[in-house]
């Protein structure tokens, strides 16, 4: 998968977008702290800051949680993982939000029992990116030699654009559009796509 920059366009704007968030500058910016493997900050904390931007709203709108994503594959027990959590959130307690990390090597081990059907395993934490529910909100960052690394499998046009479509490769209709009604009450002016045609 393609990692982009913020030397692109719409990486620029995208960066510029989040680098203005106290929230996500505040992760990104003790990311030496986190030291966790092929780690990323992903999903809706970002796509919900370029939507607070659009829209007008405060920096915290609608966001209920930090994800961050790594991947290692040596060590796959649940209590590691709960580990590097709880160190994590102590890090970032001042943020009084809710910082969820996540080993995407071992979301296989326990997605069926969540979701009641199997997944393949991860090769790693962009190719788990690849299979987040919406287009908008595959999406990963993390600072990269003075630059702003992107994980974009599906580019940036939608989440710059407000658009909401679904990622097919892995979701179901009813997750899908578990999380449009969420984010239609939040953000209304989105353009929600439906799932059929999508």
């Amino acid at each position: 998968m393609d990692v982009l920059n913020d030397e692109t366009e719409n990486g620029r704007l995208f960066a510029e977008i989040i680098g203005d968030s106290p929230v996500i500058d505040a992760v990104l910016g003790r990311w030496h702290a986190i030291a966790l493997p092929d780690c990323w900050l992903v999903a809706g904390a970002l796509a919900q800051t370029v939507w607070n931007r659009a829209f007008g709203f405060g920096p915290h709108h609608g966001i209920s949680d930090i994800d961050l994503v790594y991947f290692d594959g040596s060590d796959l027990s649940e209590y590691s993982e709960a580990q590097h959590a709880a160190r994590i959130r102590g890090l970032f307690r001042d943020l009084e939000m809710k910082i969820d990390v996540k080993n995407e090597a071992r979301v296989h081990l326990w997605y069926e029992q969540k979701f009641g059907y199997d997944i393949e395993p991860y090769t790693s934490t962009t190719h788990a990116i690849s299979t987040f529910p919406t287009t908008a909100t595959a999406v990963g960052v993390r600072p990269a030699e003075e630059k702003l690394a992107i994980a974009a499998p599906f580019g940036l046009d939608d989440l710059l654009g407000l658009v909401v479509r679904p990622n097919k490769v892995q979701i179901t209709r009813v997750i899908y559009e578990a999380k449009a009604a969420r984010w239609r009450a939040l953000w209304p002016q989105l353009a929600i796509l439906p799932w059929e045609g999508a």
